[in-house]
């Protein structure tokens, strides 16, 4: 039977859910705190410049096509896809790089050029990576890990693929150039996981990237948040921003707490079948959910827990152009040190380094329609420690931000400084208060073999009955593939279980979006 659905926050995983089961016929309601959908997909606009707030690589694009598909759309008819090349322009410290797309042939090539015993070493590489992912996503990302069972079915071949060892000692048993080394083994930083810490498993990031390539959506990330907001709409979808969650309604049946639907900050409450939280699941649990109703997720569990890094991002827009073909759409400036400057990220109780290495996007060299005409607009990213670290940004921020920007004026924006005109950057304050990420986390938990799988918070909560869970907190993880694939666990969920549930009590809002 059809079922009364909320779903609170708009990031890719909620509005994944949504369009999903809109298309099976349940009457859908997305929550969204802020004024604008997208959660870590915002879109900020300013002086003319258009900059994607949050994930800006684009890969696996058949998940994405697979949501419009099921409610019988094309998604070509809703936002255009275009190929990057390269995937990525990674420069090292002393300013040598190396690019790196889907063509063997041309990443050979590339190897050639800065370590040419390597050849061999990758193409190993690749052929295990690909059973990496032959496993872990192509059989093993939409499918729950809802009990133990679970994953004693999977953990011989876990063994079998050596997960037990980090994604950089993995690639390093075939790699020996450490710029290479850093090349194939800097994926883990895109999901929050540090190299030396994060399961092998995510050395299939490599093989996925190759296989499907990554991809841009023109006019930006927002535009494809647009375009699944219109799908949502077209199914009888709901939207309602402003609308921040103070609490998700809980009451037993029988012997188990149930969700019946939410209090917002205002106080209304809002009642319906099932509840589905894209908010930050450590946030969830410690904020949204009576402690009496939490047996697994404890504030004490939950203190105890691995939390990823965050970001310090800039956003900024210069009046001329960068198109000497130095840099790329995606470009990764890594710094003096690797494992040392993770180290202060990750470990060293989270020290701000004085280095820094860097994620430059320049989407404008792809769509120019993000910024005035002659102008440029970028995007920094720089991983930080989470809040954990005490680092008090209210006197860190200004110094941080100014050496990043005096160090890519001096290696790769010649001028910057005379040619900004806008720009503005969030730290880990914004994903503590605006985002409501635990402890300012960018992607919740950190993807270590002990909070990977059965053992990450599960899709369907442990504690609550009709509360289910999507995004980057729960099984498979972060990443834009990731959490769509969760959209497709708890949609798999309702079509096996809560579609047996009688549907009575859904509570539209007013001046639906």
């Amino acid at each position: 039977m059809h079922k009364d659905v909320l779903i609170i926050g708009s990031g890719f995983g909620g509005l994944a859910a949504a369009a999903r089961l809109a298309a099976d016929g349940h009457r859908v309601t997305v929550l969204e705190k802020r004024d604008a959908l997208g959660g870590r997909a915002y879109v900020y606009r300013q002086d003319g410049f258009t900059f994607d707030g949050g994930p800006t690589i684009i890969t696996a694009p058949q998940l994405i096509d697979d949501i419009f598909a099921k409610a019988g759309r094309r998604r070509e008819d809703y936002v255009e896809l275009v190929r990057c090349d390269p995937f990525y322009r990674i420069f090292d410290a002393d300013g040598r790089r190396f690019d790196y797309n889907g063509d063997e042939a041309f990443v050979l090539s590339e190897i050639e050029r800065i370590a040419p015993a390597d050849r061999a070493g990758y193409q190993e590489f690749v052929r295990r990576a690909g059973e990496i992912y032959a496993k872990g996503f192509e059989e093993l990302a939409d499918r729950p890990f809802d009990t133990v069972t679970d994953m004693l079915r999977v953990a011989p071949d876990l063994v079998r693929l050596q997960a037990y060892k980090s994604v950089y000692r993995f690639v390093s048993r075939f790699v020996r150039d450490p710029f290479l080394r850093q090349v194939f083994s800097f994926h883990p930083l895109l999901v929050g996981g540090n190299p030396f810490d994060t399961t092998s498993i995510y050395a299939m990031i490599h093989y996925l990237e190759r296989a499907h390539g990554v991809w841009y959506a023109m006019g930006g990330t927002g535009a494809l948040v647009e375009g699944l907001a219109r799908l949502i709409r077209e199914l009888g979808g709901t939207f309602h921003t402003g609308a921040e969650v103070a609490e998700i309604l809980v009451r037993r049946e029988g012997t188990r707490p149930r969700a019946y639907g939410v209090r917002l900050a205002d106080g209304r409450e809002l009642h319906a079948d099932a509840v589905i939280s894209n908010a930050d699941v450590a946030f969830t649990y410690a904020n949204l959910i009576d402690a009496r109703y939490r047996r697994k997720y404890t504030d004490r569990r939950l203190e105890r827990m691995r939390y990823a890094m965050s970001l310090f991002v800039i956003y900024f827009g210069t009046d001329r152009r960068y198109d000497d073909g130095r840099l790329a759409h995606h470009n990764i400036l890594l710094g003096p040190r690797y494992r040392g400057l993770l180290d202060d990220i990750f470990r060293n109780d989270g020290r701000l380094a004085s280095d820094f290495s860097l994620y430059l996007h320049v989407p404008t060299l792809t769509d120019p329609s993000l910024a005035p005409p002659g102008h440029e607009g970028f995007y920094v990213l720089s991983p930080v420690p989470n809040l954990t670290s005490g680092i008090d940004w209210r006197t860190e921020a200004q110094p941080y931000r100014d050496a990043i920007m005096s160090f890519l004026e001096e290696r790769y924006l010649p001028g910057l400084s005379e040619h900004l005109v806008t720009e503005h950057w969030i730290d880990p304050r914004h994903f503590a208060g605006t985002l409501n990420a635990y402890r300012g986390s960018a992607f919740s938990l950190e993807p270590i073999l002990t909070q990977s799988a059965w053992f990450r918070p599960h899709n369907r909560s442990e504690d609550v009955d009709g509360l289910y869970f999507v995004g980057a907190g729960t099984h498979p993880g972060a990443g834009i593939p990731g959490v769509l694939s969760s959209a497709k666990i708890v949609d798999d969920f309702f079509a096996a279980r809560e579609g047996a549930r009688a549907s009575s009590v859904g509570r539209p809002l007013p001046n639906a979006t």
